[in-house]
């Protein structure tokens, strides 16, 4: 094996789900990969298209040639247009080539992982013109995956997976973006500190504290006064934090405590994922 160990976990945390993925959709039928998921404006095929798609681009594929129809209502960005090419590209594919397309993406990938000896600060292309170093990308990869195997399992009402290795790749993702939304977004006071308590399949407790210029840190040591403390299940917390439900929708799930101005506003800024 040449991979460089400090990517090894990530292409752990790729395999497991792309593969969970791959027995998820394989014996569906024709009509169930039109299911709408919790991923706004995706069904099932759009979800595996969008994997596919970029797992494809890792590979080094050239992009495909195809207008986006002016119906799209929920691409409503630079981003979101570059993210649907591979989709719109894919939506009349029938169920034999999706899972076929999919089946030979996860053959061809494999084998690019097996061979891989580029080093992790490696920079290759990204979306949009951008050059993430190799470790980025399939950290990127590694999280993406799990969450869409998430949103599949929700459609298909086929739960599980919440403490699979992408789930630690996820969380480690998700954590990183809090000091920008509880300093910056939410609007914290300066020199205060907000706790989450996160319990379920995979269970921590962070608080971010806000400098006196702002700045927001985040450790996994308690504050004995904390302005606000939010209490919620590993589930939910992914679904909010990538973009999936509203707070409200799930306020029966979630125990503040605290300024509920504070909470309310960090709530409201939750979502992190493009």
């Amino acid at each position: 094996m040449s991979l460089h160990p400090s990517l090894q976990s990530y292409a752990d945390a790729w395999t497991h789900s792309i593969d969970a993925i791959s027995e998820l959709v394989t014996p569906l039928v024709e009509g169930e990969w039109n299911r709408r998921t919790p991923c706004p404006g995706w069904s099932v095929r759009d979800i595996v298209s969008h994997v596919i798609g970029l797992d494809c681009e890792m590979l080094g594929d050239p992009r495909p040639i195809h207008t986006l129809p002016r119906d799209l209502f929920h691409v409503t960005n630079e981003h979101q247009r570059y993210m649907e090419m591979q989709v719109d590209v894919r939506r009349h594919h029938t169920a034999p080539e999706m899972t076929s397309e999919l089946e030979y993406t996860i053959i061809r990938r494999n084998r690019q992982l097996r061979n891989e000896s580029r080093g992790p600060d490696t920079r290759i292309r990204g979306p949009l013109g951008t050059e993430p170093t190799l470790e980025e990308a399939m950290r990127n990869r590694a999280f993406d995956v799990w969450v869409h195997e998430q949103d599949l399992r929700a459609a298909l009402g086929r739960p599980g997976n919440l403490d699979s290795p992408g789930a630690y790749v996820a969380r480690d993702e998700l954590l990183a973006a809090l000091p920008k939304v509880v300093a910056k977004d939410a609007g914290a006071p300066a020199s205060s500190a907000v706790v989450f308590d996160v319990h379920g399949p995979v269970e921590f407790l962070r608080t971010v504290r806000v400098d006196a210029d702002g700045r927001g840190t985040i450790d996994g040591a308690p504050s004995l006064g904390p302005a606000a403390t939010l209490v919620l299940d590993w589930e939910t917390y992914v679904r909010l934090a990538c973009g999936r439900v509203t707070a409200d929708a799930v306020s029966d799930r979630i125990k503040a405590e605290g300024d509920p101005e504070l909470t309310t506003a960090i709530l409201r800024n939750f979502a992190v994922t493009p």
